[in-house]
């Protein structure tokens, strides 16, 4: 079966909020700030507020990309699916009808950083992570659609 998108809805909030919490607990470097429930009600928020879509296979959500606008807030593929070209798909339906597209990654996170440059990012700013939740130093990446010449 292929791989579908569409947006999410409020009964994938668990999926979601578990795909979350799972990456972020596959990084040993990234304190534990939430527990798997508040990562579902954070999910849950996102959802109704219209900023998530999902990839699906069989009705199985694999992956997530939350976005307001210009700002990608979360981008996340389930483990199992990882390496099968779908962050890419979530990230190509945001570039299809936005001119840019912004983002903050850390910068220990260097697959993520790799995965954005491949992607077109180009890297505009660096901070201390002083102001995120996590206190870990960040990268702000940013994308713009090319002119047509």
């Amino acid at each position: 079966m292929s791989v579908y998108l569409r947006p999410a809805q409020s009964l994938d909030a668990g999926k979601i909020g578990e795909i979350l919490t799972d990456g972020n607990g596959a990084n040993p470097w990234k304190p534990h700030l939430h527990s798997g429930a508040e990562d579902i009600g954070f999910c849950a928020k996102m959802i109704d507020r219209g900023w998530v879509t999902v990839a699906c296979q069989d009705r199985r959500v694999l992956g997530f990309i939350a976005r307001q606008e210009d700002e990608v807030h979360s981008l996340y593929v389930a483990a199992q699916a990882q390496g099968a070209g779908i962050g890419r798909m979530l990230l190509d339906d945001a570039k299809a009808i936005r001119d840019r597209l912004e983002l903050w990654t850390f910068q220990l996170n260097t697959g993520a950083q790799r995965f954005y440059l491949r992607e077109g990012f180009t890297e505009v700013k660096r901070t201390d992570g002083q102001s995120n939740d996590e206190k870990l130093p960040d990268i702000r990446y940013l994308w713009t659609r090319k002119a047509k010449t």
